[in-house]
C-alpha cells in the first residue's frame, strides 16, 4: 500500500482530523512557530515558572496553529482562518498582558474580561470541531446550556440547580483553573506535548521502520508467526504513533499481505490488526494521553500509572497470542517467508532504538520527573540517530521532527481545552455527585450493576468523542458512582481508562476495526466481532479491578504474594477464555471454559477453586471426545 493510501485511510477513520498539506511560506511559518513552541516547552521543563501563565501562553500558540493547520480546504487556510487565528492570539494574550489584575478580578470581571473569555470559549469549541469533529463541541454546548438554564429544571429533579448567568459561566471557563486552563490542558501542555515530540524524534530517527522490521524478523518460522508479528509490531509502533487507528493502518499496510499469504480470512486478519493497534494505547511505557490525566487527578507519578497498567497489559497480550494460536489451527494458516533481515544482525545494528524507551522508565524509577525523563530520552534518540546516516537528525530534520511533534499535539490540546469546559460545569453545578447518586440509585446500590452501567456509559461516550475527552468526562461524572460504593480512585480511574480506549474497537463505530476492514477488504461487522474476540480480556479484566476485594493487586497494589496469585488466577482465566472463544473445542468444553473464566476473575479462593475445577473438567471432556 502506498504512503498516500495509508494517509487517506488514517484521515478517514481516525478520530482526529488530518492536518492540512501546507506548502511554501505558510508551511515555513508554521514550522518556525511550532519549533519555537517546542523549544519553549523544553526550556520550561528545566526552568519552570508560574503554571497559569504557561498554560495561557501555550493555548495562545496552539489555537492559531489549529486554525491555520486544520480546515475544510486541505491545501491552504482561508481569510476566515487567518482572522480566527488572529482573534485567538489577541484573546489569549489579553489575560497575560493584565495577568495580576485579571486574576484579582475573577470575582468582579470587567466587560472586556467577559468578552475575551467568551471569544476564547467559542474559539476553543471551533478548534475542537476542526480537529476531532462536531460531536465534542455539541456535548460541550449541552453542558453549557445545563449550567445556564439549570434553574428551570423542576425542583424535584436531582440534577437541578439554581442556574448561573453567562458572566459566571464564562468566569468559570477562563478565569480560574477548572475550565479551559484546567488540568486537561495542563496535561496537554506538559506531559503530552513532550511525548509527542519524543515520538516524532523517534520516528524521524528511523525507529518506526526498525520496529516493524524487528517484528518481522522475530517470528518467521511457524504458522502462527504472521499473527505474532503483527501483534509485536503494533505494540512497538504504537509507542511512536500514540493512535490506535494510525497504528492499525501503518502496521496493516505492511503486514496484511503477509497475513493474507499465511491464509488468514480478511475479517480475522483485520481483527488482529485492530486489536494490535489499540494494544499500544493500553500498554507501558507510553500509554494513551488519558493516562497522563490519571496521574494528575490521582496526584501520583506517571511511573505509578505505568505500574498500574503492567499486569493488565500482560493479560491483554496473553489473550491475543492465545487467540492467534487458536486461529492458526482453526484456519490452517502456514508459515510465510518474509524478506526481512535476520533478527540478531538487525538488533545489533539498530537495537539502540530501544534504549530511549528503557531510559524513560529507568529515569522515572530513579526519581526523575516524567517531564525530564522524556526530554532526556528525546535527546538520547537525537544523539543515536547519527549512528544511521540515512536517518541522522541534521539541523533541518531535527527542526522538522520538533515541529511534527507540536503538530501532533494540536488535536489533543484542542480536545483537552474543550473538555475543560465540561469539568468547569461539573464543578460549578455539582453535577458529578448528582449523576453518581442517580446511577447508584438506579442500580439499587449494587456494585455489579453500577459497574456494568458505568462501562456501558463510557463505551457509549467513547463512540461520540475521542478517548481523552471521554475519559475526562467519565472521570468527573461517572467515576464518583464507583468511588461512592467503595471502589478506590486508582481502580475507578483505570476501569474508566480501559473502557474509554476500548470504545475504538466497540460496535457500532469501532474506528480501528473499520480502518482494518477498509484495508483488508473484509466485512466491517465481522471484523468488529473478530476484534472484540481478540480484545475480550481487556473488556473483562477491568471488572476485576472494581468488583473483587483483591482486584487492586492486578494494578500492582498489595503484597508480592497477593499480586502473584491474582496474576496467576487471571492468567488462567485468560487461557480458558481463549479456549471458550477459539472455536476449536466442542460446545460443552467452551461453555465450561466460559463459566470457569468468569469464576476465576472473581479473584476469591472458593470461586477460583471452582473455576479451576471446571477448567480441568473441560480438559477431561475434550480428551474423552478426541479419543471417541
Amino acid at each position: 500500500m502506498s504512503a498516500s493510501s495509508t494517509e487517506e485511510l488514517i484521515a478517514e477513520y481516525d478520530a482526529e482530523r488530518p492536518v492540512r498539506k501546507l506548502g511554501g511560506r505558510i508551511s515555513a511559518l508554521v514550522t518556525v512557530i511550532s519549533l519555537g513552541l517546542a523549544l519553549y516547552v523544553l526550556w520550561w521543563t528545566f526552568f519552570p515558572g508560574a503554571l497559569q501563565p504557561y498554560r495561557i501562553g501555550f493555548l495562545a500558540v496552539v489555537l492559531p496553529l489549529v486554525f491555520v493547520c486544520f480546515g475544510r480546504d486541505r491545501e491552504r487556510p482561508s481569510i476566515l482562518d487567518w482572522l480566527l487565528a488572529a482573534l485567538a492570539l489577541v484573546a489569549c494574550l489579553y489575560p497575560l498582558v493584565v495577568f495580576d489584575e485579571f486574576i484579582r478580578r475573577a470575582f468582579d470581571p470587567t466587560t472586556l474580561d467577559i468578552a475575551a473569555g467568551l471569544a476564547i470559549t467559542v474559539l476553543v469549541l471551533e478548534a475542537a470541531r476542526r480537529t476531532v469533529g462536531w460531536i465534542l463541541p455539541a456535548v460541550c454546548l449541552v453542558f453549557i446550556a445545563y449550567a445556564y438554564w439549570g434553574g428551570w429544571i423542576p425542583v424535584g429533579w436531582s440534577i437541578g440547580h439554581k442556574g448561573y448567568d453567562l458572566d459566571r459561566v464564562i468566569v468559570a471557563f477562563t478565569m480560574g483553573t477548572e475550565g479551559v486552563y484546567g488540568v486537561p490542558l495542563d496535561v496537554a501542555a506538559t506531559y503530552i506535548i513532550l511525548f509527542t515530540i519524543y515520538g516524532a524524534v523517534l520516528d524521524h530517527s528511523g525507529a518506526g521502520k526498525f520496529f516493524v522490521d524487528v517484528s518481522m524478523a522475530a517470528f518467521r518460522r511457524s504458522r502462527s508467526a504472521p499473527g505474532r508479528t503483527v501483534t509485536m509490531a503494533g505494540f512497538l509502533l504504537g509507542t511512536v504513533s500514540g493512535s490506535g487507528v494510525a497504528t492499525t493502518v501503518s502496521v496493516g499496510s505492511v503486514a496484511w499481505p503477509i497475513l493474507k499469504r499465511a491464509g488468514y480470512p480478511r475479517e480475522h486478519g483485520g481483527g488482529v490488526l485492530a486489536a494490535s493497534g489499540i494494544g499500544a494505547i493500553l500498554s507501558p511505557p507510553t500509554l494513551g494521553a488519558a493516562a497522563f490525566i490519571i496521574a494528575e487527578y490521582l496526584r501520583v507519578s506517571y511511573l505509578q500509572v505505568l505500574l498500574y497498567a503492567t499486569i493488565p497489559t500482560v493479560l491483554y497480550y496473553l489473550g491475543i497470542f492465545l487467540a492467534i494460536e487458536m486461529d492458526a489451527r482453526k484456519y490452517g494458516t502456514h508459515a510465510v517467508e518474509v524478506d526481512a533481515p535476520r533478527l540478531w544482525p538487525l538488533v545489533k545494528r539498530f537495537g539502540y532504538h530501544f534504549s530511549s524507551l528503557f531510559v524513560i522508565v529507568i529515569l522515572m524509577a530513579l526519581g526523575q520527573s516524567p517531564f525530564r525523563a522524556v526530554v532526556y530520552a528525546t535527546l538520547l534518540a537525537f544523539a543515536l540517530s547519527f549512528l544511521d546516516r540515512e536517518h541522522a537528525l541534521t539541523p533541518r530534520r531535527a527542526a522538522e521532527a520538533l515541529a511534527a511533534g507540536v503538530k501532533g499535539v494540536l488535536p489533543v490540546a484542542a480536545t483537552c481545552a474543550a473538555a475543560g469546559t465540561i469539568v468547569a460545569v461539573v464543578t460549578l453545578t455539582g453535577l458529578g455527585l448528582k449523576v453518581s447518586s442517580l446511577i447508584v440509585g438506579l442500580s439499587g446500590g449494587n456494585l455489579i450493576v453500577t459497574a456494568v452501567m458505568c462501562a456501558v456509559a463510557v463505551l457509549l461516550l467513547g463512540l461520540a468523542v475521542p478517548v481523552t475527552a471521554s475519559f475526562v468526562i467519565a472521570a468527573v461524572i461517572i467515576g464518583p458512582a464507583l468511588t461512592k460504593l467503595g471502589v478506590s480512585f486508582p481502580e475507578a480511574y483505570m476501569f474508566i481508562f480501559y473502557y474509554a480506549v476500548l470504545s475504538e474497537v466497540s460496535p457500532p463505530t469501532a474506528l480501528s476495526a473499520f480502518a482494518a476492514s477498509a484495508l483488508t477488504g473484509g466485512n466491517a461487522y465481522r471484523t468488529m466481532i473478530a476484534t472484540w474476540k481478540y480484545s475480550l480480556p481487556a473488556f473483562l479484566v477491568p471488572f476485576a479491578f472494581v468488583l473483587t476485594p483483591a482486584g487492586g493487586a492486578l494494578l500492582g497494589q498489595g503484597t508480592p504474594w497477593q499480586i502473584a496469585w491474582t496474576f496467576a488466577a487471571s492468567a488462567l482465566a485468560v487461557v480458558v477464555l481463549a479456549v471458550a472463544t477459539g472455536g476449536l473445542a466442542g460446545p460443552v468444553e467452551r461453555v465450561l471454559c466460559g463459566v470457569a473464566a468468569l469464576l476465576l476473575l472473581v479473584l476469591s479462593p472458593v470461586p477460583i477453586a471452582i473455576g479451576a475445577g471446571l477448567a480441568l473438567l473441560a480438559l477431561a471432556v475434550h480428551l474423552v471426545r478426541r479419543r471417541t
